[in-house]
């Protein structure tokens, strides 16, 4: 796949997307009317490592009705917050986590999430998926969120070829036209999800399937 490839494919990819489930973020941020909030992308970020996304929207939403700006949560017991966000994964270190980011916030940027990936980067508990999807869906600002799914499709299509995502981030920074950057997580994680799955993808459902170069799939149905 190539970036002539890239343009014509996207559309399709778009319209085959629309009938699969969007990751509960960019489903609140981009369908369901919520403002963006960096404050609560960034929360939920941290909520969702290592936990389902029904869970995770659940856990955001009732810590957020306790705790609905930075402010109000750096002044929720630790106990409050594991009660309100269980059963996300390792609920009680997130719980004094993301207490003692509100306390950083309010010192260091005075009650603000950063807009910048460099500054996010600073933050304990926020790596570069975190920091680009508070960039993208928070500020609306060009950046490119690479997860699991990102790395393995983009890969899989021949589009780029490297051994991580932090370093799928930096080459599709190089080659990726920028207009793709913001939607392109919220796209393949649905995508990756449904349709082209890490083990035997459902190529014959996959509406881009003769621009793909299925690297690696041995076997597909």
């Amino acid at each position: 796949m190539n970036n002539k490839n890239i343009q014509q494919a996207w559309p399709i990819l778009k319209r085959q997307v629309k009938k699969l489930d969007l990751p509960w973020l960019e489903d609140m941020v981009l369908n369901q009317g919520q403002r963006r909030d960096p404050y609560t992308v960034l929360i939920s970020c941290i909520l969702s490592l290592r936990t389902q996304d029904k869970t995770t929207g659940e856990a955001s939403e009732r810590l957020f009705r306790i705790a609905p700006d930075v402010t109000s949560l750096a002044k929720v017991p630790v106990k409050t917050i594991e009660k309100a966000i269980y059963p996300v994964g390792f609920y009680k270190v997130k719980a004094e986590r993301i207490q003692e980011l509100a306390h950083v916030l309010i010192r260091d940027y005075a009650s603000e999430v950063p807009d910048d990936i460099d500054e996010l980067l600073k933050l304990k508990g926020v790596g570069r998926k975190t920091a680009n999807l508070v960039v993208t869906l928070g500020y609306n600002k060009y950046g490119i969120c690479v997860d699991t799914h990102v790395h393995r499709i983009t890969n899989r299509w021949g589009y780029i070829k490297t051994g991580s995502p932090d370093k799928t981030e930096y080459a599709l920074r190089e080659k990726l036209p920028k207009k793709y950057w913001r939607t392109i997580n919220g796209l393949l994680v649905a995508f990756g999800q449904g349709i082209c799955k890490p083990v035997s993808p459902f190529c014959t459902q996959c509406m881009i399937q003769k621009y793909c170069d299925r690297v690696g799939v041995s076997k597909h149905r």
